[in-house]
């Protein structure tokens, strides 16, 4: 199916205003909505999957329309809070839209972090009382229609309706390009910040092609990853993990690597980690203003920075770096001065095509890393 079918069919329920956070499943769906250009739609990408279900029940208090809210089945959990105690026909009864992408489906190959999210994602539906339907390569335009007339029909009861999409259900078609016009390329920041970080500080990385490509490049400079927790799922949680390292054992050093995308999902914790103001942490936040692990659109924050915000919540010091220079010269001092750091790099959107994945299963991951840091 094309996605500007779904959209046409998605428009003849009322639907103007389209939000969430975007998702590799739901590529071309993303794609024809960013071409719309506002045509047809009103678009939004939140910070969350729970900030985009807040916009929608304020567009449906407002105009009286449901709106149509999308997502990663990986982001269910930001949405349960606002849809069960909110949303939900025996409070609120405020109707939208989910469109989920898949991933871990079962039977189907896809990665680890995907595996139990692919598998309770139905169930996760029908315990919040949402009426769903899965749909794939083979639907028809005529079947989508069907779906989203009972959806409205669930609509008219103050409720909410899921299409739950499969992977490879959308056709290929013209792709969405955006360029941030940064020159600083993600993977020689992250063998920068290796060289720096080694023999003696541990790193945690952020969900995607960040922890891809710090695993591959730690092998090939030292040939282990021991000192690396990859935080593989759990987007925007990064940051807290290695808080928590940071506080447990203040003689280690600890280097979180963030994205920007991933940073602003759970930003609270910025203003959490500069009250604590562990000495021992370094917060590195590779900006390329974009979701590129899953296709590249801009976040909702893109063309800002964070350093800002970094200080305004209490980093000791917080500096935006372009060049690969700025960001030796900015590790070092970190590292130095043995105070709460924030560095942000603005980087490219350039990523190999050939990347790998980590050959370790999740849990071999964290036993080697426990195995290093407790030692």
């Amino acid at each position: 199916m094309k996605a500007d079918i779904f959209l046409e069919e998605v428009k003849k329920t009322g639907i103007r205003t389209i939000a969430g956070v975007p998702d590799s499943t739901l590529k071309q769906f993303c794609d024809a909505v960013r071409l719309d250009g506002g045509k047809e739609f009103c678009h939004y990408v939140t910070a969350n999957e729970g900030a985009a279900v807040g916009l929608a029940m304020g567009e449906y208090l407002a105009s009286g329309r449901p709106c149509l809210v999308y997502l990663q089945n990986s982001g269910i959990g930001n949405i349960i809070n606002p849809l069960a105690s909110l949303a939900n026909r025996e409070v609120y009864g405020i109707p939208m839209l989910f469109v989920v992408g898949w991933r871990g489906e079962p039977g189907v190959k896809d990665e680890p972090q995907h595996s139990y999210q692919g598998k309770v994602t139905c169930e996760l539906f029908r315990v919040m009382d949402v009426s769903y339907a899965v749909i794939d390569r083979e639907t028809t335009q005529e079947q989508l229609r069907e779906v989203l007339s009972e959806a409205a029909v669930q609509f008219g009861e103050g409720r909410q309706y899921a299409v739950i999409v499969k992977k490879g259900t959308f056709e290929a078609q013209e792709a969405y390009v955006w360029e941030n016009g940064y020159e600083l390329i993600r993977e020689q920041a992250l063998k920068i910040i290796l060289e720096q970080a080694y023999p003696d500080s541990f790193l945690v990385s952020t969900t995607g092609k960040i922890s891809r490509e710090l695993y591959e490049q730690s092998d090939a400079l030292y040939g282990n990853h021991g000192r690396l927790f990859l935080t593989v799922g759990g987007m925007g949680h990064a940051s807290m993990i290695a808080y928590g390292m940071a506080q447990a054992d203040r003689e280690k050093q600890i280097v979180c690597i963030d994205g920007d995308g991933a940073a602003l999902m759970h930003l609270g914790a910025f203003a959490f980690i500069g009250r604590q103001s562990p000495e021992n942490l370094v917060h590195v936040v590779l900006n390329n203003a974009a979701h590129e692990s899953v296709g590249s659109m801009p976040t909702g924050f893109s063309g800002r920075t964070y350093t800002g915000i970094a200080k305004a919540c209490g980093y000791k010091h917080a500096v935006t770096v372009h060049t690969g220079g700025q960001l030796e010269e900015a590790l070092a001092q970190a590292r130095q001065r043995r105070e709460l750091s924030m560095i942000e790099a603005l980087v490219s959107l350039d990523a190999r095509a050939d990347l790998g994945r980590p050959k370790e299963s999740a849990k071999e991951n964290r036993i080697r890393f426990m195995e290093a840091y407790q030692n």
